[in-house]
């Protein structure tokens, strides 16, 4: 009679009590035993990825003008920000020469 379990099962030896559990290659894989994460770090290391994941970006980084800044203050600010906006675009010109220039 032919056993419907794969040959070959992959085992992994558990970090907490020592004894060996089944293991489908997953982070979140638990000790048959003692019901811990087989894999702890990598657990960890999936978590912290998928938060940075879903943290928010700023779109770009220029300075913030608030609606309750003073006509003066937010003068000023828009003109940092034009500062800012042409040394991006002469850094972004900059590395486009290059570029063609390396062909």
């Amino acid at each position: 009679m032919p056993d419907s379990s794969p040959a070959f099962a992959a085992t992994k030896k558990c970090p907490h009590c020592g004894r060996w559990t089944e293991w489908q290659q997953q982070p979140t894989d638990r000790c048959q035993h003692c019901g811990q994460v087989l894999e702890p770090r990598r657990a960890a290391s999936d978590q912290t990825r998928q938060q940075q994941a879903d943290a928010p970006l700023a779109p770009v980084l220029l300075i913030e003008i608030k609606p309750d800044d003073g006509p003066v203050v937010r003068f000023f600010k828009h003109i940092i920000r034009s500062g800012q906006l042409a040394f991006a675009a002469i850094m972004a010109f900059f590395v486009w020469l290059v570029t063609v220039a390396a062909g």
